[in-house]
């Protein structure tokens, strides 16, 4: 079959169907779209736990002045000999202690504005407020509580923190939106296929008078079929296209803008997470369309 023939009657049929190819667009675009904000999503769980997650297993915060109204705290910041004595009793504690590290409360500001240095909450935050605290690294990050009960209301000690417990609902929330947009993904797609199938039959209808011409004179299967799977498979790469482009504008605009502005706490995906998604919106475009066509023409037109 000449290229000639086949471009001539994918664009006749992209003409005189142009509505039908239309809604194949746009279904194709937001069922795309909701499956690149899945994977989306997904990239920035591994991203977020490889930033924080398996850093720090634990927090011992040491008391400052303004933790009075604790009642470990009372006599105000922790002395030399409480620091000590708590970093006496984590290394008492290997080897679910693998690591200890000391960070004086000068420490812990300048950290805070290094890390934070383009968020607005920077100087809001007061220096002398800012405590001395231990980073602990568990062999075990499931014995947390073992931490937790044998400092927390120790002397010097004003609490005890686990970075996994105050991530949590952040990871939670970012697994939650995977899964929703999967779901709603997986529904477009299902959407995505009625219509096609929907299309195919509709476009073989119209063109049952050359499909029997094209039989008569002995056209190959292939023959009659590329240019109903053409049709479509182009309305599916354009939606491809379209949801590309939206979700390079969601993560540029929305997340990235969120970054650059200091709104968030870890590093947040970018417009690279992006082109790693994109080839796999049009793989599926494309194995979606031509399976989906092919299947339905094998159906309804008997070659």
């Amino acid at each position: 079959m000449r290229l000639r023939f086949l471009t001539s009657e994918v664009w006749q049929g992209v003409r005189r169907n142009t509505s039908m190819i239309a809604s194949v667009v746009l279904v194709s675009m937001v069922s795309l779209f909701f499956v690149g904000s899945g994977l989306l999503a997904q990239r920035q769980v591994d991203q977020a736990k490889g930033d924080w997650y398996e850093k720090v297993h634990a927090f011992v915060f040491l008391c400052t002045d303004s933790d009075t109204n604790v009642a470990s705290c009372a006599g105000g910041e922790a002395s030399t000999a409480q620091t000590e004595a708590v970093k006496s009793n984590l290394d008492n504690l290997r080897p679910l202690v693998t690591k200890v590290d000391y960070k004086t409360s000068e420490q812990a500001i300048a950290m805070f504005r290094e890390q934070y240095k383009d968020s607005p909450y920077v100087s809001s935050v007061d220096a002398k407020s800012m405590p001395a605290f231990y980073e602990v690294r568990l062999s075990d990050p499931q014995r947390f509580d073992e931490i937790a009960s044998g400092f927390q209301g120790m002397p010097g000690v004003a609490h005890v923190s686990n970075l996994h417990q105050v991530l949590a609902p952040f990871f939670s929330f970012l697994n939650m939106l995977g899964v929703g947009s999967a779901i709603i993904a997986g529904l477009m797609v299902v959407c995505s296929i009625l219509l096609m199938v929907t299309t195919i039959r509709q476009v073989a209808f119209t063109r049952r008078r050359q499909v029997g011409i094209m039989r008569l004179v002995g056209a190959s299967s292939a023959t009659i079929y590329l240019p109903f799977v053409a049709e479509v498979l182009i309305a599916s790469l354009a939606g491809a296209v379209l949801a590309s482009g939206l979700l390079w504008a969601m993560v540029h605009f929305g997340v990235s803008g969120l970054a650059s502005s200091g709104g968030g706490f870890v590093n947040l995906i970018g417009d690279s997470d992006v082109l790693v998604v994109v080839p796999w919106l049009f793989l599926g475009a494309f194995v979606l369309a031509v399976s989906t066509s092919w299947v339905t023409l094998r159906r309804y037109l008997k070659v």
